[in-house]
This record gives structure tokens, C-alpha cells and sequence, in this order.
């Protein structure tokens, strides 16, 4: 078992930023590749940004490119988003997951496990 609890998330004007953080505990975190997703009232979850186990990989959802940077901490046992610039319609709740599979990192089919959520609103 993996457990992860999201922290960071708030309300922010939209050009502003938060960072959002993942803390990992149970099994070997640096046998997981890493993912953040992302859910709005009313829409399916939907692929943010995954990083790969040594974190020398990412991948990111056109709409975030530039903005949103992940990244991780293997010693800490953390992964982390931080967003830039946001927009009113990154608003969502935001949820962490970790898949021990390499395939299809922005599909939520994969993950193995999944965290709580943080609530990020970005007003306009």
C-alpha cells in the first residue's frame, strides 16, 4: 500500500500561483512513476502532468506546458506541482496518484493509488 495526502492547495487570483505538494508513505515512493490529476465540477478526472520514477521524465497536458512545472523529492518521499499563471479554469480539485506501470502515465485507468485531493480555485 501507498499512502498519499495532497497539500498546498487555496484560492488564488488567476496570474497567480500555487504550489502543491504530495507526501508519499508506505512502499518504495521511488518505485512509482508519479502523476497529478485533476477534477472540475460537473467534468471527468482529467491528466495534468506525470513525472517517471528517478524523475528524469515528464510529460504534461498541452494546457499546462509553461505554467505548471512537477517535480520530486525520492530522499523526502515527495512530489510536488508547482503552477504559474494560473487561470479561472484550472480550477479543480487535485489529486495525486502513483502507478508502478511505465505505459500510459496520463491515463487514470493505470494508477495504482490515488490521494484525497486539494481544492485549487483560481478566481477571475
Amino acid at each position: 500500500q501507498v499512502q498519499l495526502v495532497e497539500s498546498g492547495g487555496g484560492l488564488v487570483q488567476a496570474g497567480g500561483s500555487l504550489r502543491l505538494s504530495c507526501a508519499a508513505s508506505g512502499r518504495t515512493f521511488s518505485n512509482y512513476n508519479m502523476g497529478w490529476f485533476r477534477q472540475a465540477p460537473g467534468k471527468e478526472r482529467e491528466f495534468v502532468t506525470a513525472i517517471s520514477r528517478n524523475g528524469g521524465t515528464t510529460y504534461y497536458t498541452n494546457s499546462v506546458k509553461g505554467r505548471f512545472t512537477i517535480s520530486r523529492d525520492n530522499a523526502k518521499n515527495t512530489v510536488s506541482l508547482q503552477m504559474n499563471s494560473l487561470k479561472p479554469e484550472d480550477t479543480a480539485v487535485y489529486y495525486c496518484a502513483a502507478r508502478s506501470g511505465d505505459r500510459h502515465l496520463d491515463s487514470t485507468a493505470g494508477y495504482d493509488y490515488w490521494g484525497q485531493g486539494t481544492q485549487v480555485t483560481v478566481s477571475s
